[in-house]
């Protein structure tokens, strides 16, 4: 497609009251979050999350915009430039709320695309929220792009974008990046709007996934519902002159008209390893995790896990367990302590109502059945806590359980890797999570076994220093050598082919360029 094309396709879309920008990020939460102080005035504070960290260096550099859910109902925030990055709320009503985020997401397409652990639901209101949240999304994105722009739309909420853009601007780049698994066809199938959620991811030029065996699985899906052609990592998606993706046939795998290339491989994502090393070298720091194992009352072996309420976690797995490793007496009370951080999730979805309670009977039962007057079996956190407390638990604990019974990556191993400097500690790790394909000298377990759990924490409890430490070690090697600088730029090279070609800012180079970067090369 010809410049002056592109330009007059572009105005279609156009608003005097929106900037243009270079780089467009998309994704459901914005990486803000609003706060509102005793006397009812509201700020912002900048996210936690692994996401905001790792597109943090290309914002700054590229003085980029991110859409977003600010989060509740509140309709009436106004865009606002945060540090240098243009934030731009994206309200949602609150049927919006209940039918595209805690319906469809949430209760359909997290269970899915999750193994089916929870059984999904299926409502078409739910579909046509969806959709109808993700052209909004799409249209925001056509707005504030500029000619050539690249927009990197980001998960399972907003799989529609890619496609949608694609149709309103032929001329920008598009990424997606799923942060949860992609099912295997033999789930996925169920969906009823499965070759609808396929067309969409298609309008990008490159999908990252956090696996290979999530890319194989999408790529199936691709071939099975469409029958285009997918060889390695490329999908050869039929157009029309304009580059938009036409209907294609289920009938033909060698399009004869114009096609595009899709890149559909793994992009696994990672932390700021680096930042959570400096925190635990900090006195403080190491004071609060001294003081943890003070207050509880410095047993010899401290259990941790630290998840969000869900189901997908393998809590219920976990705590069965060690139950029964105290009911068999090869743990002793008075030798263990398990601290459980259950940060609340969802709780207006019913699964996780259900889930809570389960959970926190099963608590109670353990501590009323094991602990004594002075020291409990399990001490339950149901909240979230500051980085620089997590820090400390890490620290403190002499074990992390990951049993997660499925996971796109779970970067609580990573961050347990990176903050343990002194090269101590045994990490338990689900096969199941996407971080046991690189942390391989973890203990991996199948948390749906019961009886090899025990026998895995039994070896942790166990293990002898200096195997502990050759373990510890070359997980650390990996995650400081793969850290989330790696993971952006990794996926920003892939992208930048289609930059250039459409005669866009190469990304990857202006990040590159900035002091520092080449620590990470």
């Amino acid at each position: 497609m010809s410049v002056d094309a592109a330009e007059g396709l572009m105005t279609e879309h156009d608003h005097p009251d929106h900037p243009r920008f270079d780089f467009v990020v998309v994704a459901n939460r914005l990486p803000v979050d609003r706060v509102v102080d005793g006397d009812g005035n509201a700020s912002w504070r900048t996210s936690p999350g692994g996401l905001v960290t790792a597109l943090e260096p290309v914002m700054r550099e590229t003085e980029g915009a991110w859409i977003g859910w600010p989060g509740g109902t509140v309709n009436d925030i106004e865009p606002f430039d945060y540090n240098g990055t243009w934030i731009e709320p994206m309200p949602l009503s609150a049927q919006e709320v209940e039918e595209y985020y805690e319906g469809f997401s949430n209760d359909t397409l997290w269970p899915l695309y999750h193994d089916v652990i929870a059984p999904p639901s299926y409502h078409r209101e739910w579909w046509d929220s969806y959709r109808t949240v993700n052209q909004r999304f799409a249209e925001r994105a056509a707005q504030l792009a500029a000619h050539g722009a690249t927009v990197w739309v980001h998960d399972y909420q907003l799989q529609l974008v890619p496609g949608i853009l694609r149709e309103m601007r032929p001329d920008v780049t598009i990424g997606f990046f799923n942060h949860i698994p992609f099912p295997a066809y033999g789930i996925y199938s169920q969906l009823p709007w499965r070759t609808q959620i396929i067309r969409g991811l298609l309008g990008a030029d490159v999908i990252g996934f956090q696996r290979a065996a999530d890319a194989g699985n999408f790529q199936r899906a691709v071939r099975r519902l469409l029958s285009y052609e997918a060889s390695g990592t490329t999908i050869t998606v039929p157009t029309d002159e304009d580059g938009k993706v036409t209907s294609g046939s289920r009938n033909t795998k060698r399009p004869s008209g114009p096609t595009r290339t899709v890149v559909a491989r793994h992009y696994p994502i990672s932390i700021d390893a680096l930042a959570y090393e400096r925190l635990a070298r900090e006195p403080r720091v190491q004071e609060r995790a001294a003081q943890i194992r003070s207050e509880l009352g410095n047993p010899r072996t401290i259990m941790l896990g630290v998840d969000r309420l869900d189901y997908t976690k393998g809590i219920r797995h976990r705590l069965k367990a060690y139950g029964e490793l105290l009911a068999e007496g090869r743990l002793q009370i008075e030798d263990v302590s398990l601290i459980q951080v259950a940060s609340p999730s969802r709780e207006r979805v019913e699964t996780y109502k259900q889930l809570r309670d389960e959970i926190e009977l099963t608590v109670g039962r353990i501590n009323g059945d094991f602990g004594t007057i002075g020291h409990s079996a399990i001490s339950y956190l149901h909240h979230g806590y500051p980085r620089e407390e997590m820090v400390a638990l890490f620290l403190a604990a002499d074990i992390v359980l990951v049993t997660a019974l499925r996971d796109g990556m779970n970067l609580v191993a990573k961050e347990y890797a990176a903050v343990r400097y002194d090269n101590d500690g045994v990490l338990v790790l689900s096969e199941f999570a996407g971080a046991a394909d690189e942390l391989k000298r973890a203990l991996l377990v199948n948390p749906h076994d019961i009886e090899g759990l025990k026998d895995t924490i039994m070896t942790a409890v166990e293990m002898p220093r200096a195997e502990r430490s050759r373990r510890m070690r070359a997980m650390r090697k990996r995650v400081m050598e793969h850290d989330v600088a790696v993971w952006s730029r990794s996926f920003l090279r892939e992208l930048s082919p289609y930059q250039l070609s459409r005669g866009g800012t190469d990304l990857l180079a202006v990040v590159e360029a900035r002091p520092g970067a080449a620590d990470h090369a």
